[in-house]
């Protein structure tokens, strides 16, 4: 039981007391009706109320398990497998769903198995908790247990790129850059209502994103986002963040939680978080000027309830001059009591946080963090780092992949962090008064997420995956978005006069990408070598505009350009076809070490200006548009950003 003096204890007066004295007797005397506080529907009752309630009939057990977000492999659920006794053994809070772990497995009905899987998974919870089940596997009533549904988390930023986890099936998704691009946050938040119907309607109710990073001084290859910013500008950003998770709220009807990402802000770190705890170095006050400013005004400073995040993903970064001493740098933020709590000591932070706001940590598998830890790879203690990440502030630890590989957590390491979470919880009393805090901050989010714990409230219909798909947002944004950065708009027009003509030699060069619905599905190819090409000849072919002819037409990958480059004479043909074309087209992405095609563009520029010279050059840079520099874009005559190419 919770100690009478804590903080969790909501009941103070004899009409309260005597409502649950109702609801317990109404259970007794209903032993086969799951009958919670909030089935009551009385308006007395708060969320946090029905929390406070719900709290105190947990065992130290079913507290901890709710702290816990765990990935698993596979879509299987069964008893056999582990994530079959996280769930009904340990009462985790949640799980994240992820392609890489193969939680998807058939690519013709994603979806559907998806609607399927988190059916499963909530049954599992429901089943054993309010029926309990013996060594037997039979399961028996327990009147007195309470379902705590699951929180069914999942990252889906769009733009098919590797934070998006349902590739098929759903409605089109634009970057995050190219909704900033319309400069129209109403558009923000339509996008918001197609996201939240389709993936509420999947019985998912935990979203991380929006991505609120603040693209102020962007780093090719360094701190690069690419195109999951909003943009560069911390008030713009603020406002396409606050509409978006407003229209999250409004197509889920409130069903999903929205969790912010990656606070305090990763728009000025000095190289990609993934590998490596990067380092932020700026003060307090230049972080509250730029990367706290969208995080302020998406919790205490938003401008009404549905615009607020729920919860925040505290990143593992590091900021140097913090406090003022420029030669001071803190711990990851995940793991730092004493810069977490200064942060949540600004007054936006702090209102939000003091009404329920509640803090995910970012994946404690991940590289960056077993690179800090533990160099070696050989002895990384997750058991020390939970327990710090806890005491540091987060109120949910996310068990994710370890590594940088598609492997959670051994199954044996979380059961041993959850142990050891229970052991502290009976051990001492400030540990145990701090996991009653955060979960009754979870249990708060839950019962606004569902109007009761019915699991019929819980699991979604079926029939509501049939018009899952039709959304069309993403081609109002395509038409907004599209921007030219250089020339001058006055100046377009001489350049590129005389328009493509059925004479005219056409070159289309592409960066070609690739992605994979599961490890064992075939590659989805997302971006094709003639991709432009069989848009370009649906537009002005024979059967539209009769401008061109797919004769005088020929498309290259940017892996054929470098072939081209590093052995001339195994590519002649290529060679002999940019040097007779009229125009050539380019679609870029960005430029990635782990993609050395992805050069090969800003390669030919430098290294063969004598097939390029008096050429009518266009690009497209489908990805971010900052990956040209001042001399390259000198060499082309017209440069446009789309920011999306999954679109």
């Amino acid at each position: 039981m919770v100690n009478s003096n804590h903080p969790a204890r909501f009941f103070h007066n004899a009409a309260h007391r005597c409502l649950l004295l109702l609801a317990i007797l109404s259970a007794a005397f209903s032993p086969f009706i799951d009958f919670t506080p909030a089935q009551a529907s009385n308006p007395i009752l708060s969320p946090s109320e029905i929390a406070a309630f719900q709290l105190e009939q947990l065992t130290p057990e079913e507290r901890v398990g709710q702290l816990f977000l765990v990935t698993f492999n596979g879509s299987e659920t069964t008893s056999p497998y582990p994530i079959h006794e996280f769930i009904s053994t340990y009462h985790i809070g949640g799980v994240i769903l992820e392609r890489d772990n193969d939680n998807f497995l058939n690519p013709d009905q994603i979806p559907r198995d998806c609607w399927a899987l988190i059916q499963e998974l909530q049954t599992i919870e429901y089943n054993s908790s309010v029926l309990g089940e013996e060594s037997s596997g039979d399961p028996i009533y327990s009147e007195y247990s309470q379902y705590i549904p699951l929180f069914i988390g999942i990252s889906q930023e769009g733009n098919l790129s590797s934070y998006t986890e349902i590739l098929d099936g759903l409605s089109p998704i634009p970057s995050q850059m190219s909704i900033g691009a319309t400069w129209d946050p109403a558009l923000a938040q339509q996008l918001g209502i197609q996201v939240g119907q389709e993936l509420s309607s999947l019985g998912i109710n935990l979203l991380l994103g929006p991505n609120l990073d603040v693209m102020s001084n962007p780093s090719p290859g360094l701190s690069d986002l690419g195109v999951r910013s909003f943009g560069g500008d911390p008030f713009w950003v603020a406002k396409f963040g606050q509409s978006y998770i407003k229209g999250v709220h409004q197509g889920s009807q409130n069903n999903i939680a929205v969790v912010a990402k990656y606070f305090p802000g990763l728009g000025g770190s000095d190289r990609l978080p993934e590998q490596e705890v990067a380092t932020v170095r700026k003060s307090l006050e230049q972080l509250k000027q730029i990367d706290l400013a969208p995080f302020f005004a998406i919790t205490g400073n938003a401008p009404d309830p549905e615009s607020s995040a729920d919860a925040l993903l505290n990143s593992h970064i590091r900021y140097q001059g913090l406090q003022g001493n420029i030669r001071s740098t803190t711990r990851p933020i995940s793991l730092d009591p004493q810069a977490f709590e200064l942060l949540m000591s600004l007054s936006p932070l702090g209102i939000w946080r003091d009404s329920g706001g509640i803090i995910v940590s970012d994946n404690l598998g991940s590289q960056a963090l077993q690179n800090l830890f533990d160099p070696s790879g050989q002895s990384y203690n997750i058991n020390r780092v939970a327990v710090d990440a806890f005491i540091a502030g987060n109120d949910i630890l996310y068990m994710g992949n370890y590594g940088d590989v598609n492997k959670p957590i051994p199954n044996h390491e979380i059961i041993d962090t959850i142990e050891l979470f229970t052991q502290k919880y009976s051990e001492d009393q400030d540990f145990a008064e701090r996991v009653d805090n955060s979960v009754l901050r979870i249990l708060t989010l839950k019962n606004k997420i569902y109007f009761s714990f019915n699991i019929y409230n819980v699991l979604t219909p079926e029939n509501a995956l049939d018009s899952l798909g039709d959304g069309n947002v993403d081609e109002l944004v395509a038409r907004q978005s599209a921007t030219l950065v250089n020339p001058d708009i006055t100046e377009l027009g001489s350049i590129l006069q005389p328009p493509p003509s059925a004479a005219d030699r056409l070159v289309i060069l592409t960066d070609t990408e690739t992605t994979s619905l599961c490890s064992t599905c075939l590659d989805l190819q997302t971006l094709g070598t003639t991709s432009l090409e069989d848009a370009i000849i649906r537009l002005y072919g024979p059967y539209s505009g009769r401008q061109l002819s797919r004769a005088n037409i020929r498309s290259y990958s940017f892996k054929d350009i470098t072939t081209l480059l590093d052995y001339p004479g195994s590519s002649e043909q290529v060679a002999i076809d940019l040097h007779n074309a009229n125009w050539i087209i380019v679609a870029s992405l960005d430029l990635n070490a782990d993609r050395p095609y992805s050069y090969a563009f800003t390669r030919l520029l430098s290294e063969r200006q004598d097939l390029i010279r008096d050429k009518k050059i266009i690009v497209f840079a489908l990805g971010a548009p900052y990956y040209l520099d001042a001399t390259n874009i000198s060499k082309i005559s017209a440069f446009f950003a789309l920011y999306n190419f999954g679109s």
